[in-house]
């Protein structure tokens, strides 16, 4: 095979187009889920996973429900439980986030604004952005949004040693309830 200008000049352009290409997919292959036994969706950024597990939420055993991902060095979630008695909501609210933050070893808290359709308006319904630290000491930002429908509680958090706000954005602001 002999190479001339043309050859080399088409072969260049093959490696520039696919390397054009290849800085052009997305890192974030984003897609509708919706969590078993909920009739809440949302966008999520990979294809997660479901587990299931006892747990004590806000004075009773509860069965929570965990959809997660990691994608681009982020982790995406979503979590829920029916809480069964309406009176046990905003406390199950209230641990949901505590915990979020203790996990990290979280220091400031600042808010964000939430805004999900569908879901029930309740006292401690809130969305904030968290700076912590992983249990091996590394830093970590973490974005959690709590918020009930009826007596089913949500925990939707994204985390990752940089949380794009882009990506954290269309994640939050994907979330809603069928009507």
């Amino acid at each position: 095979m002999t190479l001339t200008a043309r050859s080399v000049a088409g072969a260049g352009w093959a490696s520039a187009a696919a390397l054009l290409l290849a800085a052009c997919a997305p890192a974030l292959d984003w897609r509708d889920v919706r969590p078993e036994g909920s009739n809440m969706t949302l966008l999520m950024p990979c294809k997660p996973t479901a587990q299931q597990r006892q747990l004590p939420l806000a004075g009773a055993a509860v069965r929570l429900s965990l959809h997660a991902c990691s994608a681009d060095g982020q982790t995406w979630g979503v979590a829920h439980a029916d809480v069964e008695d309406p009176a046990r909501v905003v406390a199950a609210l209230a641990e949901l986030r505590t915990s979020a933050a203790a996990n990290v070893a979280a220091g400031a808290v600042e808010p964000l604004p939430l805004q999900v359709p569908g879901a029930t308006p309740q006292p401690g319904s809130e969305r904030v952005r968290l700076d912590g630290r992983l249990p091996n000491g590394r830093p970590v930002q973490v974005q959690v949004a709590v918020f009930a429908q009826g007596t089913r509680v949500f925990q939707v958090t994204a985390l990752g040693d940089r949380l794009p706000a882009e990506a954290a954005e269309t994640f939050f602001g994907s979330i809603r309830f069928a009507p």
